[in-house]
């Protein structure tokens, strides 16, 4: 296992671990916490992923599960303590960022750096990783109602450029990116012209370039399309280099989640459905091509009627 796997991905391998083991043994949650003397609770914590267990507790746990191979077991502690010791040294993980963020973007943070695929689903705005700051305040300011302070948005933009730049620098190298867009997402102008024009200009290079694959949901789209709000789905790669697994990261504006369950792969597979009937990429970005011009256009207008 490398060294630079996160806190958050350390865990899930061997929570993962941990849930397949005991359903192989056949065994129950409260079986396990009654044979263990830990209360039921615990176990489901350690399951959900909500906190780490102890290379103490673990060893023990693995015994009753009956998990004898002494290579799994050598990586599944290994892990058990990077989930432990690493956790407080990550940038995100630093007062002055983790005071402004839930524990559902903490957890997408680190999943954004071990991902090999993202795909977006936005309905409303471009997904907030590929936000230009300006358009990314300008969407924070849509929730002036919510009690998020002032300070919170500066620093959850600022945040998002963080990630962006991580992500960004991944792309072709291990990572790819899928965006499906509903056509309002082109056409609805947040803060002043001049800020949708930069981000749709920012994000048409990212798509030109080939960095990302893009396809638009147009307002004749003459297929049912997913009723599952927006999402982000990551790809994950798993302890093995052979083993992939997903999650999703969801917001309504409320609140957000990450979710692990059955429903994730039938999101997947909504995805895939719509972007196959979907807008081709070229058209996409032919599209997104008049709407910059379109803007040009709006903005010299008003600066010279």
């Amino acid at each position: 296992m490398a060294e630079d796997v996160s806190p958050t991905i350390a865990r899930r391998h061997v929570r993962l671990a941990l849930r397949d083991a005991r359903e192989k043994a056949k065994l129950t949650q409260p079986q396990v916490a009654e044979a263990m003397e830990w209360s039921l609770s615990k176990v489901i914590r350690i399951e959900n992923g909500d906190v780490s267990i102890a290379p103490n507790d673990l060893k023990p746990l693995l015994t009753f599960l009956n998990v004898k191979d002494r290579t799994l077991v050598t990586e599944l502690l290994a892990l058990a303590k990077i989930a432990r010791t690493r956790q407080r040294t990550a940038w995100y993980q630093q007062p002055g960022m983790r005071d402004h963020l839930t524990d559902a973007m903490l957890r997408l943070i680190e999943y954004e750096a071990e991902a090999v695929e993202i795909r977006y689903y936005q309905v409303y705005y471009f997904p907030g990783l590929l936000q230009t700051p300006a358009y990314g305040h300008a969407n924070l300011e849509t929730y002036t109602d919510d009690d998020i302070a002032e300070e919170t948005r500066r620093i959850r933009v600022e945040i998002r450029q963080f990630r962006r730049e991580t992500v960004l620098s991944r792309l072709g190298h291990g990572l790819t990116i899928y965006a499906l867009l509903d056509e309002s997402v082109f056409r609805r102008t947040l803060g002043v012209p001049e800020v949708f024009l930069e981000q749709l200009r920012d994000f048409n290079d990212l798509v030109v370039d080939g960095k990302i694959k893009l396809r638009m949901i147009p307002f004749d789209f003459d297929s049912a399309v997913t009723n599952n709000a927006t999402f982000d789905l990551l790809t994950l790669k798993s302890g093995r280099a052979e083993e992939r697994s997903e999650v999703l990261y969801r917001e309504t504006g409320l609140q957000d989640e990450i979710v692990e369950d059955h429903t994730v792969r039938k999101h997947h597979e909504r995805f895939d459905k719509i972007w196959n009937a979907a807008v081709t990429e070229e058209d996409t970005i032919d599209f997104m091509g008049n709407r910059i011009k379109d803007l040009e256009a709006q903005i010299r207008h008003r600066k010279n009627p």
